[in-house]
């Protein structure tokens, strides 16, 4: 790949990053320390965690057919490229909720990061900072929501190509200098509720989604086996940060707290006591008046009717996920069911797909399909059980070259202009079987 004279676009040349390795090899013999294919990702992440913290990451439901439909539906979804296209620059940028990012990509909400490194949320929200993508903050976090937000700052203090296309001029609680979200488990306590919420805002996250899918953990036999539910075991502190850090919770429940780990977990995290739509007015109001009426978003939606019911309650988006295949065992592809979804709101609401993303070519499909937007969770998460920062880094600047490289040798030169809800990119393929460890390997 010839990198001089290349014409500058909207999107940095994410592409160089395959350069960047193959002359890195050739000119020392430095080879990248583990492979970014999925498959074997997710293979050499168990040789560097323990098996709680590899199990957490990686359990399923049930027998784990929700998972494998996740990755079965991008397989029945086939690219068309086109040919002889302009694509020297690429436009990977789109608007999401006031902010202009460099990508599609956000980092997905995901609890107790102490699991996969010792920094916990830190590194993922740093490397957000620097790459310029939304990172979302989980309320299961290893780490309190004001050093999270120091830790995205911090990395996008450091300009470069990427964070530079970041731009924003609404209101934000905290001044941030990268966007960030704030994921919400909602327990009965609404007092603890608002406290959260006011930290975040004031944290500088400006977006609120509230997850629907997980009032109570799945039934996931892998983690079952283990006992694998780190608040209870000594010394109760890995998981517990972020409700330790509340002053509302604390001067509740903190004296709970000392003699039971469990209490923040137990009450106001994975509680077992679901909430409805009747609640939903009262929490968009209160996030309303709180953060002078920014965004918020439902995590968890499956169906058309209830996308069109979180319409109709006043989100202004919805995040379209079956939390991985982690919560119903034998459970719809997500992606399955995002051409529904966005017949029935698309347009009206943004649409953030989630559930099996692990390639360029599967961020391409979700867009084509009509997401304005995708999370990824797994693929950081295995990324910084290897090297922390540099693996995470890794992994996410992998994925921006994969989607850049995908646009260009594909002949697709703008994702919102000529991928978003295109239905002449795809073509679905009924027959065959997802192909799981059908590839070349060292």
């Amino acid at each position: 790949m010839d990198p001089t004279n290349k014409p500058k676009g909207p999107s940095p040349h994410y592409s160089l990053y395959q350069r960047e390795m193959f002359k890195r090899g050739g000119e020392t013999g430095i080879l990248p320390s583990f492979s970014v294919h999925a498959e074997e990702l997710v293979e050499s992440a168990k040789k560097k965690l323990n098996d709680r913290g590899y199990f957490y990451a990686n359990s399923n439901a049930g027998l784990g057919w929700t998972d494998r439909a996740n990755r079965e539906a991008f397989y029945r979804w086939r690219i068309i490229p086109r040919m002889l296209v302009d694509t020297n620059t690429r436009d990977l940028t789109t608007e999401l909720f006031g902010h202009r990012i460099p990508a599609p990509i956000l980092f997905a909400p995901i609890g107790i990061n102490k699991l996969y490194s010792s920094n916990g949320e830190l590194v993922p929200a740093k490397i957000a900072g620097e790459l310029g993508l939304p990172y979302c903050l989980s309320t299961a976090a290893s780490q309190s929501i004001e050093d999270v937000a120091a830790a995205n700052d911090e990395g996008a203090s450091i300009k470069n190509e990427s964070n530079s296309v970041h731009s924003y001029n609404g209101p934000n609680g905290g001044n941030a200098k990268s966007p960030r979200f704030f994921q919400l488990y909602m327990g009965h306590d609404d007092e603890v509720t608002v406290s959260l919420l006011e930290r975040a805002w004031k944290s500088g996250f400006d977006v609120c989604m509230l997850t629907v899918d997980t009032w109570q953990l799945g039934w996931r036999p892998t983690d079952i086996n283990l006992a694998n539910y780190v608040f209870y075991y000594p010394p109760g502190k890995v998981g517990n940060e972020l409700g330790a850090s509340d002053p509302v919770f604390m001067k509740k429940y903190g004296k709970d707290l000392e003699t039971d780990s469990g209490k923040w977990i137990d009450s106001s995290v994975w509680h077992g006591k679901a909430h409805t739509w009747k609640k939903m007015p009262w929490l968009i109001k209160t996030w309303k008046k709180i953060s002078g009426g920014r965004p918020f978003l439902i995590k968890g939606i499956q169906s058309a009717e209830d996308a069109l019911k979180a319409l109709e309650v006043g989100c202004e988006g919805i995040v379209v996920t079956n939390h991985a295949g982690r919560q119903v065992d034998g459970a719809v592809g997500s992606l399955e069911m995002l051409p529904e979804i966005v017949e029935a709101v698309g347009g009206k609401m943004k649409i953030i797909f989630d559930s099996g993303i692990r390639t360029g070519s599967d961020v391409f499909k979700a867009i084509a399909l009509g997401a304005d937007a995708v999370q990824v969770g797994r693929l950081y998460v295995w990324g910084m059980a290897h090297e922390g920062e540099a693996g995470c880094r890794h992994v996410m600047k992998s994925l921006l070259a994969d989607l850049d490289i995908t646009m260009t040798v594909a002949g697709y030169q703008s994702i919102t202009k000529d991928v978003y809800r295109n239905p002449k990119a795809l073509k679905w393929n009924p027959y065959g079987v997802y192909p799981k460890g059908e590839h070349a390997k060292l």
